[in-house]
């Protein structure tokens, strides 16, 4: 029985539950959610803007004046200048340190796409993994630097907006209907919480919550990170309001709507808050200001601040990318990084773009630009281009998410979408802005295209409920725009066949009807498509082929793939393979791939789409840290699972005093009659009879089952396949070993440990120690031992919680498992200690994953209790 049944059974004897219906639909609902308030916000700004017309809006757009947008680009470069100091800050708390030019791009690249995004998919902590990895940063520590500039731009924009409220609550009370005295309350109490949560940690004082804890910043980096979030939110307020028309609204009332819009806006999850800033800015400010002044304001200011830094930040990169800019050392270390930030820059302008093209579909073309078109185009022409263009920003959309994830595919959609839509758009308006903006993107897409290298279809790969939810984001925000622009047109079915050069309100629709009907038929491709890849059993030449590239690599556990119960999926060229098992909703790589190195990014890649296709998470379990930076990339999270004890057998001489023990131990096994010998693999069938007799009095006296996956099981063909170390007394078999080598005989290591019950005591050291001086005096150079769960985990005040939770669970887990006892036993040897990970995919539970491994290598849950 797997081990989704047994969950479900559980889950059937407690009871239904909705918790347990939001846990597992989790990701799903919050889109649906998200998608239902936005529209309402939709429906709230149509309503406020009911006086309002889209020519006034344009006239207002068009009187802004040129020492507006100077100020607001002011004030745009001094907001991302402090965001900078958000990763110093970060960086500096969690006692490291990394050059300035790399952190002041990657925070820059960061926020310029956090901002203009917003969503998970897109989200600047994506491309703060990708980045700070490359400069020998943890998972955990850029974990906490990811945490650190979330919880105090909160933090921060909560208290800016407090001070600023009861300040000025008797001015903005009557903007928005609400009592000064009860906004003053509330600032009051929110300003008290925090001013408690400060004294409390101004030590640097640990806050227990259960299984989670925090260690709050001292009252330095406190009120340092408060000034840089201030001045922050200050600067960036200050861009709208420079760009406002004159206004009795003083500058601290400003703020503070400012700041309640824009935590309003990171609540709704909304992508870059889309509608829902609008919507608070336009209910406060449209009593004291022409609505459509602020309407053009808005247009301008996610312009300037959004649009903006972003087409900054993919240039700054692409410089990079050119071969004349990195002769310095300096130019070449930013190019390294700009390789990791460059596809989420492309990607987020691909998607800014395609929502550019979608949006500019329901909005009319100058009158004058119509005039001149008609006087050299024929109508069927720029309604075709009209028309096409509109679906082509729908390919951007899509190809935005596959950029994102470096196929070389997306990059060929990216860049023929973008030069047939720059095309259509001289012909259906002449947009030169817009045809401009596409120009970018071309140019950012062919400097990086040596970053898309990956291989996989487009087709291939299901949509994401967050990604659906960015359509469908879209698709309602056309709508919106649609109802407002020609909110004075009387709707009629005739509207749909009117084919004329002003005919701007039928070509709207027709573009929109089109957007929609080919975004519902993605929707409904990727959510009903048929898993197109499932795991099967390997084949006898799919296994031979596997064995090969095993002999000649230098990982010596690999040779668990003679056993044959795990899937190989292998490179393109067949030069490298990973191996991996299935069990309820996970599919579990094991180890790193196996082979060429110049493989592995394609293979990690392949691995998680053929997951995903198959409606699963993918899970890379016992992980090296080499492995982290393609798996980041790949959008999985890394866990640490505990530490490798790998010795060096260079060195390993049974000497000085620190082997006493070992020395003595063997010394003992020797008079108590017990001889070793390696039986090479040619010779292990002849003595099968007597290993399995062995083994099978081991599992007996230990009440232990077979395990698989991660461990070999005794198999007469598993075990005749690598040389088997034994010990002897009295001419009978006492106790054996597996031993798994390689022919680069760089690494070694042992699988199967068994014994009689009638075995002296100490053999097991013995038969150890005899095993390593064969393979040193064989000329192999390192030992390894397996790894030891749960080992390492960080006890830091500030770790993560799951580290917190593990070095608990292997203080006080003798009960369930010899955590404990199996790192002294390895210590023993002297080892150099080894980080290993789990990584999950798409945001997975790591206990679930982790769960599904227990049962994959115990044989599901009965295996797993049963020991």
């Amino acid at each position: 029985m797997s081990s989704h049944g047994n969950l479900e059974e559980i889950e059937a004897t407690d009871g239904f539950s909705f918790r347990t219906l939001f846990r597992r639909y989790r990701t799903p609902l919050t889109a649906a959610a998200t998608l239902i308030v936005f529209c309402l916000v939709g429906y709230a700004i149509m309503q406020l803007t009911n006086e309002v017309r889209y020519d006034d809006v344009v006239a207002a757009l068009a009187a802004t004046r040129p020492s507006a947008i100077l100020l607001a680009l002011f004030f745009t470069a001094l907001s991302f200048l402090s965001l900078v100091f958000y990763d110093l800050n970060a960086i500096e708390y969690i006692g490291k340190k990394l050059p300035f030019p790399h952190v002041a791009l990657t925070a820059f690249s960061a926020y310029a796409v956090g901002n203009t995004a917003g969503f998970g998919a897109l989200s600047g902590g994506a491309i703060r993994y990708r980045a700070y990895t490359r400069l020998g940063l943890s998972p955990e520590d850029i974990g906490r630097i990811i945490a650190f500039v979330t919880l105090s731009f909160g933090l921060g924009l909560a208290a800016v907006a407090s001070i600023a409220l009861i300040i000025i609550a008797s001015e903005i009370g009557p903007l928005i209907g609400v009592s000064p005295f009860l906004l003053r309350l509330i600032a009051g109490s929110i300003i008290a919480i925090l001013g408690a949560v400060m004294i409390i940690g101004r030590e640097g004082r640990v806050l227990d919550f259960g299984a989670v804890a925090i260690r709050l910043p001292d009252s330095r980096t406190w009120s340092r990170q408060f000034l840089v979030t201030a001045f922050d939110i200050a600067a960036s307020a200050s861009v709208l309001y420079v760009l406002l028309p004159q206004t009795a609204i003083g500058w601290p009332v400003f703020l503070a709507v400012y700041a309640i819009a824009v935590g309003l806006g990171v609540l709704s999850h909304v992508p870059a808050g889309l509608g829902v800033f609008e919507t608070v800015i336009i209910a406060s400010l449209g009593s004291a200001v022409n609505i459509d002044a602020v309407l053009g304001s808005l247009v301008l200011y996610r312009l300037v601040y959004h649009v903006l830094p972003l087409l900054i930040a993919v240039l700054a990169v692409s410089a990079a990318e050119l071969r004349r800019f990195v002769d310095h050392p300096a130019a070449s270390s930013v190019r390294r990084i700009g390789g990791r930030l460059m596809p989420q820059l492309l990607s987020t302008l691909a998607l800014l773009l395609g929502v550019m093209l979608v949006f500019s579909s329901v909005t009319p073309t100058p009158d004058q630009n119509l005039e001149f078109l008609s006087n050299y185009l024929p109508l069927p022409m720029v309604e075709g281009a009209h028309f096409l263009s509109s679906l082509l920003g729908l390919a951007l959309v899509v190809a935005a998410r596959g950029l994102g994830q470096r196929l070389d595919g997306a990059w060929w959609v990216a860049v023929l979408s973008a030069v047939a839509a720059l095309t259509l758009s001289l012909l259906k308006a002449i947009a030169l802005v817009e045809a401009a903006f596409l120009a970018f993107l071309i140019f950012g897409l062919f400097v990086s295209r040596r970053l898309f290298t990956r291989h996989a279809s487009l087709l291939n790969q299901a949509m994401t409920a967050s990604w659906l939810m960015a359509i469908a984001v879209i698709v309602v925000g056309a709508v919106v725009i649609l109802l407002f622009v020609y909110r004075d047109v009387e709707y009629s079915n005739e509207l749909w066949w009117q084919f004329e050069f002003t005919a701007e309100a039928p070509r709207g629709l027709r573009a929109l009807l089109g957007i929609t009907i080919i975004s519902s038929a993605i929707a409904i491709f990727s959510l009903l498509r048929p898993a197109t890849f499932r795991p099967e059993p390997p084949t006898e030449e799919a296994l031979t082929r596997a064995v090969d590239i095993v002999r000649r690599q230098d990982n010596a556990d690999a040779n668990l793939v003679r056993m044959g119960d795990k899937s190989i999926m292998f490179s393109e060229k067949g030069d490298a393979f990973i191996m991996y098992g299935r069990q309820g909703r996970s599919w579990i790589a094991l180890f790193d791939p196996v082979g060429d190195h110049r493989a592995v990014q394609e293979l990690v890649w392949r691995f998680v789409e053929a997951a995903r296709a198959a409606g699963c998470r993918a899970v890379f379990y016992q992980i090296s840290p080499a492995l982290l930076s393609h798996c980041a990339d790949a959008g999985l999270r890394a866990f640490k699972l505990g530490e490798l004890a790998v010795a060096d057998l260079r060195t390993f001489e049974m000497k000085g005093g620190k082997w006493a023990n070992l020395r003595q131990t063997a010394s003992r096994a020797q008079r108590d009659g017990l001889e070793f010998a390696v039986v090479e693999s040619e010779d292990v069938p002849d003595i099968i009879d007597d290993l399995a007799a062995v083994s099978t009095a081991w599992l007996e006296h230990h009440n232990a089952k077979e395990k698989g996956f991660s461990l070999g099981s005794f198999d007469p063909d598993y075990v005749s396949s690598q040389p088997v170390g034994i010990l002897k007394k009295d001419g009978k078999i006492v106790a054996f070993a597996n031993i798994l080598v390689t022919e680069s005989r760089k690494e070694s290591t042992i699988d199967l440990m068994r014994f009689s019950p009638d075995a002296p005591k100490g053999s097991m050291d013995f038969l150890f120690v005899q095993i390593m001086e064969y393979l040193r005096n064989q000329g192999f150079t390192h030992f390894n031992l397996g790894m030891a769960p749960l080992s390492g985990m960080s006890k830091r005040e500030a770790a993560p919680v799951w580290d917190r939770i593990g070095s608990t669970i292997f203080e006080h887990g003798e009960r369930f498992y010899n955590f404990k006892g199996l790192r002294a036993f390895k210590s023993k040897f002297h080892p150099h200690w080894q980080p290993r990970y789990l990584a999950v995919s798409g945001g997975g539970n790591p206990m679930i994953a982790l769960m599904d491994a227990t049962f994959l290598i115990g044989g599901g849950l009965k295996g797993v209790v049963r020991k």
